[in-house]
């Protein structure tokens, strides 16, 4: 089927341009050519057509678009116009001419003619449709899609050209080599050539000579704006009948693999609790291990490292719990109090940067009480390294402390700080399918017997999350159980472990059995944006995979079932409900614990997870072949299965759900099985009782070739069809197919951008455009798709947030590509194309659907009744829709599909053979549209139906007949091989190639003991027949699997690697011509298992044989050799154009070979070959004398192709000469790649453009200005010739220095301004301050005192300075990720980028020096940081030095050679170092001929030497090599207890060195501070080797790691490795210059090598060099500091900045420290730690060095600390009186410095206190060693009785004092505690009023004091703890004085403890009471009486004596009344 469109013209045309035409039908547009200067009338006669593979729809629309073009700007719309083609589809023919209508739909004058045709298939019927047709979004902004491949193509076939068939890149590249290096090229199409059909001409504009006609009509072409989309428009014609097959054949992800997790548990702050003994437990999955114990410490310090090694696969790591937890008092008895926990999953830290959290807080919490709130915190270092992982440890050296606690918690970027707990619901409902699990015996038995007959299953669901485990109730004998209960889990949210696992068991008495797997992603369930939502998922069915359903009682595939492997089978289904609620901490009634709890939950009912609707899988095997020999013999059948359908175990036990809709029809198998073989006998039945048929008759197999066979599918191709119910949740696959698609067309737009830029064609990013273009299209197409059905039933909270989230996604994925699609520029492609892959994992990650609803589809082949190999086959691949975007990718499509052997059995090298292979077609869509199931095979068969008769229109074909067959003739032009695997043991293969074509396989030759083979043969395959229409052929052939072997002399061929070619194709009616034919040749990727394992060089065509027969075809050019026999060679057509060359090859030497069979290596000979020609060394006469050649170069003439991606490989081979003209093969390395050794000549300009060519001055932080600009800073200016360049490095004082850059006219002079780094200016402003203080001016400010300065102060400003780089860069890295952003953002609102706030400038190219990238600070930013100590400095890699320098390969190339075969591992990029056997050292150079006579003419040109001019002789020489180690970090632990006990040993040649005696302790971060002198002559004595061994008490020591160096090539590098060159230059002192030459004698010797003119040193500080003056200081201070002059810094201001020199200027290595990775053999690429040292090298010939610098450790210094304790306030009262009831509290003040707690020392009790005041007057002396530089105290102590020596602790300086309550009987009682630390503590208050509690929460506001700068200090602390709310509460006040002396000073003024002499201090003035009450009772009432109730007392006696008075009143009141009356 297909719809044309004929465009004959568009008439009334306004004005006069260049006009073109857009033409779109189901979102596939094509461009007609551009017409030029058209007038009123453009003539397209163009005719575009539209392959179609379903029936076009009533209502579709036909849009035609006409533009005025532009070169530059976008195309501005003149008109659209629009039809619907219902009138086509009526008619098939249609002629229309109509006016066009504008933007606001209104018609205008202009009008356009078109004729459409519609073929359509015959006897098709009106096909059944839903839902409504979306047109394609208008461009609005007059952007151009990408026509070239529109990835929304065709709605019916997926894409209108398949994945396969794309347009590559700009068609007219098939002239230059297209296509090299593709991984596949399945028909990465070349343009249509339907040039026989009439009228169909493919529209092209081709890139160049588009470019010449905009040039010819004036104005340059930008190539910066133009899109690839917008130059070429290609129509192509594409029949879509078949899928691109996936070459990786074994699943990778399940095989085992190393790992190392190393965790770093450094301290812990704000544990809760009194008075703590803390340890922390580090536990991943079963292993713990524990920290040591710190004895009464809330904020203990451990710095303690421990390693875990496993060996399991990735998923399996993963999902492993790491939990750190911290436990109170913890010993042998006890298993100690649980602090808090931390946890989280493997995987999150793996999926960090660098795989690691460094220096980050954990904060731990409480699990049994979730409204307990933190716990506290502990400071570590995780990280998880895989094999050949390289990870950047930052530098160990004097770490600060990050105090932020709150800012660097251990937790992933995005999740927010404050976790809150959640719930986390899993709902368990029921499942569906069980398979039988009859692993009890006595099931059995009981049937036998009794004959019952149960469901053999007794299932449960457990589910595991965060660690925790909660399972179901167990449904006993149910194959359908229904559990309808619930799982809670109580987690902190967001949670830090990623999967949740749903494993459905057995339950057994025995031994519980998994039945199926399932994980979920929570982040595939939630979305944490703005607009996000909290996990949530279902209710929805969940499919499980594993083991096949037969059952056994040892199912070897068991791992399958557990969740480890990909499921072979279908093995349940369940339904799952997930969802989570925050909790509320602060309700009362919440539970506190986080015990997983069960609960009931209610039925939901059927249809809540979607209706039940019938689907209909159909598939057909047009194909099978490749059929492993050892099945050859026996009858085969292939079973497909979705679900349980068609399964013949128990298949026909349909769901409970599907035996409501449609009764089972209850036939047995074997009536089943008649049914199917018998069919054609059999009445039909109605479609609803439709027999599914789901295998094909058993068929024996054909023989193909000796390996494979083949079954005799001819023209009779078997079918299967199924019947299955399922819920009807389609839409969830069709939005993922959108979104696959569009990230498949994405991959493929990548990859072609990225093999333009690999091939090094023109434009990549034009391509780039194109693909953002489309991408961006793509994307606001889905969410009009996927914005339809919103109200299909079924649909889940998840299915509407996900859709919503998808939706925004891709909105502004549009967005941004189309605003990135503007930044590309030819400069700027490789930065897109990283951003541009970040969609492609986005789109990747959301096209992953969690709720699963149509199981995957199974394809088994089954022999002997045994099933032997199977394909898994996504149902969504093959599902249909009638929507084009929404279609499965592989629906209605021929796919190669692979099958391959189960389980464990595919792993390695049985994973790699074919089992079989099938062109099979699938479709699975609902029963009610199967009206399509037929529509995409390929054209020209006849069904064959099981029943005849009328009236069966719906029954589908039990067969295919297809009349129709095309003969072909295949050639496969097989050229040659490279970089195979080594599969034979002397490291080469004897490969040959064979090739299979549908059932045709034949074999090159085999070509014998190479790695790259150039076999130049061509095959022919005659009489190939395929079956269906020839135009379909055409464009979409059948694959050619290409495998190659390595031929062996017994036994079978070994399999090395196998691709997929598609062929060129040629009907009889088409030319054989370019530019098509003949074919180019392409490298193909070989792949073996998921390897890659070389490339195959080799073009296919497909010829059709007409009526004339073969006698028609192209004729063979070239006659076929004599001596090759009957092989023909590759056509000439074909074959490369050759070229001659000539290759000159340096021997230098061979090194480190090993022994060949046991016998040494003696006579050692190195032959070469290239194409067929070689050249043979010199023969090196005794290898054990001098291993060098004694001819150094020689040369040879080969014919190359002009092409040079097409090269072929130069072999390099070590054989030794043995007695009686033996040879023995020692080794062999292919050189793969000619490129970088093509000689280029040095380029001759002179002046300005050798200057910008070469110069990057201080990594282009310079200022070049016009020489008169500036006269010089020094008083005379002296003229120097035109084009000289002054670089001055003596700063401006008054000169703000700016990063500009003046160009420089060489007519002029030039000065260039260099920046200094920050030491030079240091240099510079100290002279300055001299001398401002010698004129009065100023007084100098606090210099570091020189004599205090060593070797280590150097180094730890240079550690920080690098730190500071890091940090720099990270930051400019960061702040130039968030300004392009911004911009994007900027652009996406319209904004101008330039009016953003710009926060700083982006970074400038990573400097390789870090050195130089700290010259980026800018001068700004050094002005507000404190100024740093002036110190010199050096420089600090954090990488081996080699990597930073090329491997020191500037001339001199170091070639591994192997031998052996190749390991079998993933990863090609870690070096198998077993197979290497020895290293040939030499270079190559390569260059056209003839070679310019400028060259040869050149003065002291030696013509023996060739291109090899000024390098050294190779005789033996001695060296002195002088080894400095310094340091050790992170050393894998070797001993029982996790620590090691390191010592160095180091082995050069025969010499070794053992450092035995020198190990140290226990210890895994060793200072070492050694040097070590060893004498050499190389080349003897080459390589370098330095390792750490574990010293070991009993046995042998163990190896922890080596580093090995090659000393050779760093001795002879132009690079001068052998002595770093300082920065400055020194005559004493700390700095003092240690190579043997002066700076003067090396810049002489090296502009003397380089035959320079110079130096010549002028007055005023200045040297000239070649062209260059350079300026600088000339004065230098001796030891007496008397000033000298001098040259020496003159000369090293030139060395510093060799690399501008031209031409033979290049960076010389710096003073420096490296850091190596240490290695040890047992766990292949995984550090094992990593060392820090330097090399020097010094030749014997010239004056010795002076001695080795001392780089001895510095010893701690011995301090003392004096604590006075006078007095304490209001200490909080504990005790109640007996006698009074009355608060007090008897008080003692403990103190200790932090790891000497068994030095505790304490005051006296002061009694009886009841205010809360204490006096002491008590002393503490804590005596302690004292690392200044890293601010530690270093303890040296015995770990146990057991231990053997002391071990070295370094603890930060803290001094802990508490204060507590003393009891007579009971345990004393903790009151309050405060720690300082001597380095940063805030300053005491004067009085006790103004102590306050803020001094501990808000010490970072406060000001800070250390007590090693103030010596002395005194004032107020608070005591502090913690409250029932783990608040702190001020307990206590103490007034103490700190005394820091040093212990010369302690000497001299001693004093005593406590009170005692000497300098004794007096008795506290304490109350009486503080006496006990059975000493002195009567001072106790009394002081009671006096002191506490006197006026009580007082009180009590007024009250009494107002009593009596008012009791004698009344007493006496009667008688006196009495008397009164009676007057008595």
């Amino acid at each position: 089927m297909a719809l044309v469109v004929y465009l004959k013209t568009v008439t009334e045309l306004r004005g006069k341009g260049d006009r073109i035409a857009k033409v779109t039908f189901r979102g596939l547009s094509f461009f007609s050519r551009v017409l030029e200067n058209c007038e009123d009338e453009a003539r397209f006669e163009q005719a575009f057509r539209w392959p179609i593979g379903s029936q076009v729809d009533g209502n579709e629309m036909l849009e035609i678009q006409v533009f005025n073009y532009s070169k530059v700007f976008t195309n501005r719309l003149i008109g659209t116009f629009c039809m619907v083609l219902q009138k086509v589809v009526e008619e098939g023919h249609l002629e229309v001419s109509d006016t066009l209508i504008d933007d606001n739909n209104t018609a205008i004058q202009t009008s356009i003619s078109i004729e459409i045709k519609y073929q359509t298939m015959d006897g098709s019927v009106k096909v059944w449709s839903d839902g409504e047709f979306l047109d394609i979004p208008d461009d609005c902004d007059g952007t151009f899609q990408f026509e070239t491949d529109s990835l929304l193509s065709g709605r019916s076939q997926g894409s209108g050209a398949s994945p396969g068939r794309s347009v590559h890149g700009i068609p007219t590249f098939r002239k230059t080599g297209k296509g090299v290096f593709s991984a596949m090229k399945l028909g990465k199409t070349r343009v249509s050539k339907d040039g026989h059909k009439k009228g169909d001409d493919p529209a092209i504009l081709d890139a160049e000579n588009l470019d010449r006609k905009v040039m010819r009509l004036g104005g340059g072409v930008d190539h910066d704006t133009i899109s690839l989309a917008s130059v070429t428009a290609v129509t192509t014609n594409v029949s879509n009948k078949r899928s691109k097959p996936t070459i990786k054949m074994e699943p990778s992800s399940w095989r085992p693999v190393d790992y190392q997790i190393s965790v770093t548990v450094i301290e812990a702050r704000q544990l809760v609790g009194l008075n703590m003994d803390p340890v922390v437990c580090v536990e991943i999955g079963e292993e713990k291990k524990y920290t040591s114990m710190k004895e009464s410490t809330n904020c203990p310090y451990y710095n303690e490292y421990f390693v875990f090694d496993f060996h399991v696969p990735p998923d399996v790591m993963f999902d492993k719990i790491l939990k750190i937890s911290v436990i109170h008092s913890k010993n042998l008895l006890r298993s100690g109090i649980l602090v808090g926990t931390f946890k989280l999953d493997v995987g999150t830290v793996y999926s960090q940067p660098e795989h690691q959290f460094h220096h980050k807080w954990a904060m731990l919490s409480d699990h049994d009480d979730i409204t307990a709130g933190c716990k506290g915190y502990v400071k570590c270092d995780i990280a998880v390294i895989g094999k050949g992982d390289k990870i950047k440890i930052p530098h160990k050296a004097n770490e600060t402390d990050e105090d932020d606690i709150e800012g660097n918690l251990l937790l992933p970027e995005g999740v927010p700080s404050e976790r809150l707990w959640a719930r986390f619901y899993v709902k368990i409902y029921r499942a569906e399918g069980l398979p039988k699990m009859n692993t009890s015996i006595m099931a059995n038995v009981k049937k036998a017997f009794i004959g019952e007959n149960r469901d053999l299953v007794d299932p449960y669901v457990l589910v595991q999350f965060a660690g925790q485990k909660g399972k179901t109730s167990v449904q006993k004998s149910s194959y359908e159980p229904i559990w309808n209960e619930q799982i809670i889990f109580t987690e902190m949210f967001p949670p830090l472990c990623r999967r949740l696992k749903v494993q459905i068991r057995d339950s057994d008495k025995v031994n519980d059995v998994a039945i199926g797997t399932h994980f979920i992603d929570l982040r595939k369930i939630a979305n944490d944006g703005d607009k996000g939502f909290l996990p949530t998922m279902g209710p929805a069915w969940v499919n499980m995979y594993g083991s096949t359903r037969n059952y056994t009682l040892m199912d070897e595939h068991q791992d399958l079932n557990e969740g480890l492997g990909e499921g072979v089978s279908f093995r349940a289904r369940l339904l799952i409900s997930i969802a989570v609620e925050i909790l509320d901490t602060s309700s009362a009634e919440i539970m506190s614990s986080t015990e997983v709890q069960i609960e009931p939950v209610s039925n939901i009912s059927e249809s809540a997870t979607g209706k039940m609707e019938e689907f209909f899988l159909f598939g057909s095997i047009l194909e099978a072949t490749m059929i492993d020999r050892k099945i050859g013999d026996k009858p085969i059948s292939f079973e497909v299965t979705i679900g349980n359908y068609g399964n013949q175990i128990d298949g026909m036990s349909k769901s409970s759900s599907a035996k409501k809709k449609k009764e089972d029809g209850g036939e047995s198998e074997e009536e089943e099985s008649e049914l199917i073989h018998n069919s054609s006998d059999e009445e039909a039945e109605d479609d609803e009782d439709l027999t599914s048929v789901p295998s094909t008759p058993p068929m024996k197999p054909v023989i193909t070739d000796r390996n494979y066979f083949h079954l005799p599918y001819f023209e009779k191709k078997p079918c299967i069809y199924i019947k299955n119910w399922w819920q009807d949740q389609r839409r969830r696959l069709y939005n993922s197919n959108i979104m696959d698609k569009i990230a498949d067309k994405l991959e493929e737009g990548l990859n072609d951008v990225q093999e333009i830029i690999k091939t090094e064609k023109a434009y990549p990013e034009r391509r780039l455009r194109g693909v953002l273009e489309e991408l961006s299209t793509s994307c606001s197409r889905f969410v009009k798709l996927a914005n339809k059905d919103q109200n299909l039933s079924g649909r889940t909270k998840l299915d509407k947030e996900r859709l919503k989230s998808c939706m925004r996604e891709m909105e502004s994925m549009a967005q941004q590509a189309k605003t990135i699609r503007t930044q590309v520029k030819r400069n700027t492609v490789r930065d897109k194309l990283k951003l541009v892959f970040n969609f492609l994992h986005r789109l990747r990650f959301l096209a992953d659907e969690p709720q699963h609803s149509i199981p995957d589809v199974f394809i088994w082949m089954i022999s002997n009744n045994k099933r032997i190999a199977y394909a898994r086959i996504p149902s969504k691949d093959i599902l249909y829709s009638i929507v084009g975007e929404e279609m499965g990718k592989d629906c209605g499509k021929v796919k190669a599909v692979f099958l391959r052997l189960p389980g464990k059995k595919g792993f390695g090298p049985a994973g790699w053979t074919v089992q079989a292979k099938l062109e099979m077609y699938l479709w699975l869509g609902l029963n009610k549209q199967k009206k399509d199931y037929l529509s995409g095979l390929p054209s020209g068969f006849e069904e064959n139906k099981a029943t005849k008769g009328t009236g069966i229109q719906a029954v589908p074909p039990i067969s295919l007949v297809y009349n129709m067959k095309q003969v072909f003739q295949l050639r496969a032009h097989m050229y040659q091989a490279r970089s195979l695997f080594a599969a034979d043991s002397s490291g080469l293969s004897d490969p040959f190639a064979r090739v299979f074509f549908s059932t045709h396989s034949q074999v090159t030759e085999v070509l014998n003991e190479t790695l790259c083979p150039t076999w130049d043969q061509l095959l022919v395959f005659d009489n190939v027949e395929l079956y269906g229409e020839a135009g379909e052929l055409r464009d979409d052939p059948p694959i050619i699997v290409i495998e190659l072997y390595d031929q062996d002399t017994v036994g079978k061929a070994e399999f090395i690697g196998r691709t997929f070619a598609k062929p060129l194709t040629k009907m009889v009616d088409e030319h054989y011509g370019p530019p098509q034919f003949p074919p180019q040749l392409e490298y193909y990727q070989l792949y073996r298992g998921n390897c890659t394992a070389g490339d195959l060089l080799a073009a296919f065509e497909l010829l059709q044989i007409g009526p004339a027969g073969r006698a028609a075809l192209p004729p063979i050019d070239g006659l076929t050799d004599s001596d090759r026999g009957p092989i023909l060679p590759v056509p000439l057509g074909i074959r490369p154009v050759l070229s001659r060359y000539r290759i000159e090859v340096l021997f230098w030497g061979l090194r480190d070979l090993k022994r060949i069979n046991l016998a040494q290596v003696d006579r050692p000979r190195v032959d070469i070959e290239c194409a067929g020609k070689g050249v043979q060394s010199a023969l090196i006469q005794n290898y054990k004398k001098n291993p060098n050649f004694s001819t150094l170069v020689k040369w040879f003439e080969v014919d190359l192709p002009e092409n040079e991606l097409l090269h072929p490989p130069l072999n390099i081979r070590v054989v030794d000469c043995r007695a009686f003209g033996r040879f023995t093969l020692v080794g062999s390395y292919a050189v793969t790649s000619l490129r970088k050794f093509i000689y280029s000549p040095p380029d001759k300009t002179t002046g300005a453009n050798n200057w910008t060519h070469t110069a990057r001055l201080a990594n282009g932080y310079m200022a070049l200005t016009n020489g008169t600009s500036h006269s010089c800073p020094h008083s005379h200016p002296i003229s120097h010739p035109s084009g000289d360049i002054v670089v001055n490095m003596d700063p401006e004082p008054n000169i703000k220095k700016m990063n500009t850059v003046v160009k420089i006219d060489s007519t002029t002079d030039a000065v260039v301004k260099v920046d200094l780094n920050e030491d030079e200016m240091d240099k510079e402003n100290e002279k300055k301050k001299k001398k401002k203080t010698k004129k009065g001016e100023e007084v100098d400010e606090e210099e570091p005192d020189e004599s205090m300065l060593d070797w280590w102060s150097k180094y730890f400003a240079s550690v920080e300075t690098m730190m500071e780089n890091l940090r720099a860069q990270e930051a400019a890295l960061a702040e130039a990720e968030e300004r392009e952003d911004l911009e994007i953002a900027a652009e996406s609102a319209e904004i101008k980028a330039d009016d953003l706030p710009v926060k700083g400038t982006k970074l400038k190219e990573k400097s390789k020096d870090k050195k130089s990238s700290k010259d980026k600070k800018k001068n700004h930013e050094g002005t507000e940081k404190p100024p740093k100590r002036k110190v010199d400095e050096l420089v600090v890699y954090n990488k081996e030095l080699e990597i930073e320098f090329g491997n020191f390969e500037d001339w001199l190339h170091t070639f591994n050679l192997y031998r052996g075969k190749a390991g079998d591992d993933d990863d090609h990029n870690v070096v198998d170092d077993d197979r290497i056997v020895g290293r040939f050292k030499g270079s190559l150079c390569m260059f056209k001929l003839p070679i310019s006579e400028e060259i040869t003419r050149e003065a002291g040109f030696d013509p023996n030497m060739g291109m090899f001019q000024s390098i050294p002789h190779n005789d033996p020489i001695n060296v002195l090599i002088r080894i400095y180690i310094i340091r050790a970090t992170d050393l894998h632990p070797a001993d029982i207890n996790g620590k090691a006990d390191p010592y160095i040993v180091i082995r050069l040649g025969k010499t070794e060195i053992r450092d035995k005696e020198n190990y140290i302790s226990k210890q895994l971060n060793p200072v070492f501070g050694k040097s070590f002198d060893i004498e050499a002559t190389f080349p003897m004595e080459s390589m370098l080797t330095v390792a750490v061994y574990d010293w070991d008490l009993v046995g042998t020591d163990d190896l922890i790691g080596e580093t090995k160096i090659d000393l050779e090539n760093r001795y002879y590098s132009k690079h001068r490795a052998t002595c770093g060159i300082a920065s400055n230059y020194s005559v004493h002192g700390y700095n003092v210059w240690r190579d043997p030459q002066k700076p003067t004698q090396i810049l002489a010797k090296l502009c003397k090598e380089g035959k320079l003119d110079g130096p010549h040193y002028g007055p005023g500080g200045r040297v000239k060099v070649g062209n260059r003056i350079f300026l600088g200081p000339t004065e230098i201070e001796d030891d007496s500091g008397l000033k000298k002059q001098t040259e020496e810094h003159l000369a090293l201001t030139v060395l510093r900045h060799w690399e501008e020199i031209p031409r033979v200027g290049c960076k010389l290595i710096p003073e420096h420290v490296e850091t190596r990775p240490l290695l040890n053999t047992d766990k292949p690429g995984i550090e094992q730690g990593r060392i820090e040292m330097w090399v020097d090298m010094f030749p014997m010939d010239v004056p010795a060095p002076g001695s080795a610098i001392d780089i001895s450790p510095r010893k701690p210094k011995r301090c003392e600390l004096r604590v006075i304790i006078w007095n304490t306030d209001e200490v909080i009262l504990e005790d109640d009186d007996y006698f009074t009831g009355e608060k007090s509290s008897d008080i003692f003040v403990r103190g200790w410095l932090k790891g000497q707690q068994e030095d505790k020392q304490d005051t006296d009790v002061h009694y009886h206190s009841l205010t809360g005041e204490g006096n002491f007057n008590w002393r503490f002396v804590f005596p302690f060693d004292y690392l200044m530089a890293e601010e530690k105290i270093v303890i040296s102590k015995k770990e146990s009785m057991f231990s053997w020596d002391e071990t070295e602790y370094k603890i930060p300086a803290r001094l802990t004092l508490q204060v507590w309550d003393a009891d007579h009987f009971s345990a004393d009682d903790f009151l309050g505690a405060i720690e300082l630390d001597l380095n940063k503590f805030p300053r005491g208050a004067k009085t006790a009023k103004q102590c306050s509690l803020n001094m501990v929460l808000k010490e970072h506001e406060l000001p800070t004091i250390s007590i090693f700068k103030q010596k002395r200090v005194k004032g107020w602390w608070p005591f502090v703890a913690r409250d029932e709310n783990d608040e702190f509460e001020l307990t206590g006040k103490v007034e103490a004085e700190l005394h820091l002396l040093t212990t010369e000073e302690a000497e001299k003024n001693p004093v005593g403890l406590g009170r005692n002499e000497p300098e004794p201090l007096e008795k506290p003035n304490r109350p009486d009471t503080t006496f006990l009450w059975f000493l002195s009772p009567l001072k106790a009432i009394r002081y009671l009486i006096c002191n506490r109730y006197k006026w009580l007392i007082i009180k009590i006696i007024l009250a009494l004596l107002l009593l009596i008075m008012v009791g004698l009143f009344l007493y006496s009141m009667p008688g006196y009344l009495v008397k009164k009356l009676l007057r008595v």
